[in-house]
Formats: C-alpha cells, sequence, structure tokens
C-alpha cells in the first residue's frame, strides 16, 4: 500500500503537468489571426398593424373602470392665494433630573400639549412649538414650581 501511495502522488502530479502544458500550448498557438469583416445582424422586422398592437390593449381598459400607473402627473397651483403669517412660539427647558422629568411629563399630560424631548449630554431639552401663547405662560408658570426654568420665543423657520 505504502509503495502504491509512494508512487501515486508523483505521477498525478506528473499527468497535471502535462495537462497544463498541453493546455497553454493550445492557447498560444502560433496561427495567424484572420482579420474578417465585424459580424453584422441582419434582422428582418415585420411591422404590425397599430390596431392590433398590444398596446392598445392597454390603453382600451380606462373605459373599462381600470386606469394604469402614469410617470407624469399634472398638479394645478393657485397661487394667487394670499399667505397668512401665523405666529409660531417655541418654548424651550433644561430638565436635569428625573424627577423633574416625570412632573414635566405629567403636566405636558394635563395640558394636552405636543412636545419634543432631546436627550444629550448636558441634560434633556423640551421644545413645544405652539401657536396658543397662554396655554405656553400657564405651563411655564406650572413648572417653576418643579424648579424646571422654561423660556417661551417666538419659533423662526429656518429655509
Amino acid at each position: 500500500m505504502q509503495t502504491v501511495l509512494k508512487w501515486l502522488t508523483p505521477t498525478i502530479a506528473l499527468g497535471v503537468a502535462i495537462f497544463i502544458l498541453f493546455f497553454l500550448i493550445s492557447i498560444n498557438s502560433q496561427e495567424p489571426i484572420v482579420e474578417g469583416e465585424p459580424l453584422a445582424l441582419e434582422t428582418n422586422l415585420v411591422q404590425k398593424n397599430p390596431e392590433r398592437m398590444w398596446l392598445n390593449h392597454f390603453s382600451e381598459s380606462e373605459r373599462k373602470g381600470y386606469s394604469y400607473p402614469v410617470n407624469e402627473v399634472y398638479v394645478k397651483l393657485d397661487l394667487d392665494e394670499k399667505i397668512t403669517k401665523t405666529k409660531t412660539y417655541k418654548l424651550s427647558a433644561k430638565v436635569k433630573d428625573p424627577y423633574q422629568l416625570f412632573c414635566l411629563k405629567e403636566e405636558l399630560r394635563g395640558h394636552q400639549l405636543k412636545y419634543y424631548l432631546k436627550k444629550d449630554k448636558q441634560g434633556i431639552d423640551l421644545l413645544i412649538y405652539s401657536q396658543n401663547v397662554d396655554k405656553l405662560n400657564n405651563l411655564v408658570k406650572v413648572l417653576k414650581n418643579y424648579k424646571i426654568q422654561a423660556q417661551i420665543g417666538l419659533f423662526k423657520e429656518e429655509y
């Protein structure tokens, strides 16, 4: 068994080397390359009658109650309409500990205001955008009871 394995490995290696040698000779042959004319595609297209094309079938389907989606949309805008400006106010406050955050959330739920909380390294920032300045002033007075400093200012949207 050992003698078979002793001669089998070199025999396989020699066979692979001969195969690679013949392969390299066949792909690198010295035959001259014949330069011919480029290939041309010859097609015989038959034009169908426009009444019988498959695309016309889809255009008829709108009458049947189904319209296919399109890529073009036309929108009519009435630009003569006057734009009314409304004042939007911004309430901002810093929350420093979890107790203040709990109290703040309970008060916001009681005042039914939508708010945005942003957490970062310095603490939690509260932002409220509203057009009702009286509601925001009442909230600032209530937040002073919990030692939460809040400021109200005009919100200027940046474009």
